[in-house]
């Protein structure tokens, strides 16, 4: 099959962004046609690697970094806040297993992408892409009209995970921004009130940062994100060990309720699963991915125990999120604090482009190409206004995020990649002796779907709790 001009060009806008974004973008839909994806028989070879033309191909520690950094984000600030919720040795526990599970999810759909690729004749896919495809021309023909929904249903995830994202880091700055102006060492959730008006003084400001839409001008601030995320993590280790009581005295385990609140908190500070395919389509040597997989998760899975164990561990059972709002009111915390409130602020703008370029492509059909500099506009005022308004009514960081976690990567993370590899391998190489693929990705089905059920009950009974 021909390869369709214009999901080159939105896959090329994309991989451009990996050197600019701290978390990079999944990429947009390609322009829709008639074109359909083409089986081609395995007897015709296809080597994907030699057809991609990118202009820029990474190494193998650069997409080690870049995985790190997709992974990473404003939920290492309040996994502490999970612990608290579930116990401490517990959650070092579930931590490390989550790693584990993760990590083989993005596997298994790189996989089943990289399958994909050869069966069909194209150098490179998006996560859409490839949910899409493993319906369209998947092994059940009555399944094939709802490949168009799939491809859908990742795209509205993406959004909702992306923008959710953009609601945690609006209340981590106004939590920080109460905290320096009326000098306390922590904020109760009796200052629920005055919290959301700092939210709502973040509108304007935020506002017209994200009428930003060339992302050049906000690139060099990322390198000096990752610089502050490090030092906050060591920070939290050497503040919370200051205070620490004896270890026997913190609780190994919390309940059930706590439990599932931890788990969508966990998933969603780890979860990698949309950079996943940006990052390798840009690899100068894709083969190499399970590589960069490890390494990067290994990073990540440790900057979080770290971050939760001390956290939990010193700060204890009054400890808030963000975790730097537990440090002590001293000249190098205080002035922390400040960098990383200006750093999340403007690292805003870019978290904040990825959905929006998602949703835009689909909007900007319905105007006047003349116009579309002015909608634009619009549309992007009116999602920050909505972004406002849902952090203004549930300013709660530790169940927003178990919330995003538990509703948005049960699907995108886990059930959907077990689900395109079902659909990849039913045929070939088939489902193995007694079925044990097959029962491999129902139990990856089913433990998704728990987490989807109860993290999101959990998690939205706290948040309605603080309303």
């Amino acid at each position: 099959m021909e390869m369709n001009t214009n999901h080159v060009n939105q896959t090329r806008t994309q991989q451009d962004v990996h050197d600019l974004s701290p978390k990079p973008p999944p990429q947009p839909p390609p322009e829709e046609n008639n074109t359909k994806f083409v089986l081609h028989s395995d007897k015709d070879p296809y080597d994907y690697i030699s057809q991609r033309c990118t202009a820029k191909p990474t190494n193998t520690l650069e997409s080690t970094g870049h995985l790190i950094k997709g992974c990473l984000g404003g939920g290492i600030l309040g996994i502490h806040e999970a612990y608290m919720k579930c116990g401490l040795w517990s959650s070092l526990f579930i931590t490390i297993v989550f790693g584990f599970y993760i990590t083989y999810c993005v596997h298994i759909l790189v996989k089943s992408a990289q399958t994909l690729y050869k069966r069909l004749h194209l150098p490179e896919m998006s996560y859409p892409d490839v949910a899409e495809a493993s319906l369209e021309v998947g092994p059940f023909p009555r399944l094939r009209k709802y490949s168009k929904f799939f491809r859908y249903a990742v795209d509205a995830i993406i959004c909702i995970d992306l923008f959710g994202a953009c609601c945690v880091y609006q209340i981590i700055i106004a939590k920080t921004i109460q905290q320096l102006v009326e000098s306390k060492d922590d904020v109760a959730w009796e200052d629920i009130d005055r919290l959301r008006l700092y939210v709502l003084a973040l509108l304007l400001p935020i506002l017209l940062l994200c009428m930003i839409t060339t992302l050049k001008y906000l690139a060099p601030f990322t390198l000096l994100a990752d610089v502050f995320i490090i030092a906050c993590v060591i920070a939290t280790v050497v503040y919370s060990l200051r205070v620490a009581p004896k270890i026997s005295e913190v609780p190994a385990w919390k309940d059930a309720l706590g439990f599932f609140e931890f788990c969508g908190i966990v998933v969603f500070s780890m979860e990698g699963i949309g950079v996943s395919l940006p990052i390798e389509n840009n690899m100068k040597d894709p083969k190499q991915f399970p590589k960069v997989l490890c390494a990067g998760m290994s990073v990540v899975v440790s900057f979080l125990i770290i971050v939760g164990f001390f956290g939990y561990w010193g700060f204890g059972e009054n400890s808030i999120s963000p975790v730097t709002l537990n440090f002590p009111s001293a000249i190098f915390p205080t002035i922390l604090k400040c960098l990383m409130a200006i750093m999340i602020f403007i690292t805003f703008a870019l978290n904040f482009w990825a959905p929006f370029n998602l949703v835009w492509f689909y909007l900007s059909k319905k105007h006047d190409p003349k116009r579309h500099w002015l909608w634009e506009r619009v549309y992007r005022a009116v999602f920050i206004v909505a972004i406002t308004s849902i952090a203004i009514a549930f300013p709660n960081i530790g169940n927003l995020m178990g919330l995003l976690g538990a509703f948005c990567l049960s699907n995108m993370g886990f059930i959907f990649p077990a689900l395109i590899e079902l659909l990849v391998i039913w045929e070939v190489p088939g489902l193995g002796r007694y079925n044990w693929r097959l029962w491999k990705n129902v139990f990856v089905i089913i433990v998704g779907i728990l987490l989807f059920v109860a993290g999101t009950y959990s998690n939205l009974k706290g948040l309605i709790s603080n309303i």
